[in-house]
């Protein structure tokens, strides 16, 4: 397995994957680390690119989120997740970043990072299609419990009658005593 493949297994990506601002991102620093490249290197290019990046491809953290990211981390190593605004890049900024960062690198992490990222859609596809099936089933046995409920009480009221002593009854017709 080559030095590409053992940093871009799949559970690696998916553990650099956050989610802010109702966005599943990755951070500049831990692409960068994939990349291979510095972090300010990183952040440089995508500055110099900026027309690239709208919002919805790549937004920087505010300060409240990043002590949320620090709460995370506990202590950071020196350097990671630096006091500088981190970078986070959507699905699309990553897909952006192959075309900043032309090298080889980054084309096979970017293809890595796609398909892990489509994975997770799948994955969340399939969870959404199980809990509606899941759904469907438990109404359709609060349906049974309900008619089962009616054919016991209609079976109740049948067998009810013939349990109880039969009531005299007033004959009606010809009587012989009238003549």
């Amino acid at each position: 397995m080559t030095e590409i493949n053992k940093m871009l297994v799949e559970e690696n990506i998916i553990a650099k994957i956050y989610h802010f601002r109702d966005h599943k991102v990755m951070l500049d620093s831990d692409l960068a680390e994939l990349y291979t490249v510095e972090t300010k290197q990183l952040k440089r290019q995508v500055k110099r690119n900026l027309l690239r990046f709208p919002g919805d491809f790549m937004f920087e953290l505010t300060d409240d989120e990043q002590k949320i990211l620090r709460r995370q981390f506990g202590t950071l190593g020196h350097g990671t997740y630096s006091k500088y605004g981190n970078m986070a890049f959507t699905e699309q900024g990553v897909a952006m970043l192959s075309s900043v960062l032309s090298s080889e690198r980054a084309i096979l992490v970017n293809i890595e990072i796609i398909r892990t990222f489509i994975k997770i859609r799948s994955t969340i596809a399939q969870n959404v299609v199980f809990k509606q099936e899941i759904d469907k089933i438990k109404s359709r046995l609060d349906n049974q419990d309900k008619n089962l409920e009616i054919v016991f009480k209609y079976l109740d009221e049948l067998i009810a009658p013939q349990m109880s002593e039969p009531v005299p009854r007033k004959r009606i017709g010809f009587k012989p005593d009238m003549i």
